[in-house]
């Protein structure tokens, strides 16, 4: 076990790479809050393996990028654990796909208010219970799209995502006197329900095909680098970007 009973909440949690970072803590030894807007009966799922996993589940529900709602919800964690050591804001999304000739104001501003308002909001929401208990680790889920601009009809989220690896860079800085080494992943092209909504299959084969690997990645590999920073064997790493994305971005 990498944990002892430590206390994780991970963003956007009840399905997709979220699920697989909630129950790879578990499996690590945290109690895990499960965080979701809509997808209730999947966050009782994730729920469900959380305790299977011989650890605490606990599902809370409301809108990251709202900060009213995120208050609630730290109050109920809060409530029900008494402390967060780990927060993961994994929570994020193309929203729509829509070329920069097409962007709306209203959905620019939806994108960013999903993929990095609720970054700053949600970090700067569980802190005080951090600080009280002595630090923690925060993991932001940034993504390849900061590094190399996406695709055509994804610019607004490539630039969310890019000022994600910034703020990760910032809040490193910022957090580190209190004991709260802030870092990120950054997923590169990764087996999920949202490509399964937004990426066409014969763009995901052909898209595969310029991977090293030569194949799209798993949520559980993206958890398992989370699970790594989040942990003490992680203790001198501090604002880094970990990429996992198959050799398709290398440095």
């Amino acid at each position: 076990m990498l944990f002892d009973g430590e206390v994780a909440w991970v963003t956007g949690s009840s399905k997709g790479i979220g699920r697989a970072i909630a129950v790879g803590l578990a499996e690590a030894g945290c109690d895990v809050a499960v965080h979701y807007n809509s997808s209730e009966d999947e966050a009782r799922e994730v729920v469900g393996e959380i305790e299977a996993a011989g650890r605490e589940g606990f599902a809370v529900r409301g809108d990251v990028s709202n900060s009213g709602d995120i208050k609630r919800m730290v109050a109920e964690i809060e409530e029900k654990f008494g402390r967060v050591d780990v927060l993961v804001n994994n929570a994020g999304g193309f929203v729509e796909r829509r070329t920069f000739e097409e962007m709306e104001e209203d959905l620019w501003d939806r994108i960013m208010a999903v993929n990095l308002k609720s970054v700053y909001l949600v970090s700067q929401a569980v802190l005080p219970l951090m600080k009280r208990h002595g630090g923690g680790r925060i993991v932001n889920i940034t993504s390849i799209a900061a590094r190399n601009g996406g695709s055509a009809d994804s610019i607004a989220y490539s630039t969310a995502k890019g000022g994600v690896s910034t703020l990760t860079r910032g809040m490193a800085k910022s957090f580190a006197g209190d004991n709260i080494l802030v870092n990120a992943v950054a997923p590169g092209r990764i087996d999920t329900p949202l490509h399964d909504v937004f990426t066409p299959d014969e763009k995901r084969e052909q898209a595969a095909q310029g991977i090293p690997l030569k194949r799209e990645g798993t949520p559980e590999e993206v958890a398992a680098a989370v699970v790594f920073l989040a942990s003490p064997k992680a203790g001198y790493l501090l604002g880094e970007v970990i990429e996992v994305n198959g050799g398709l971005l290398m440095d």
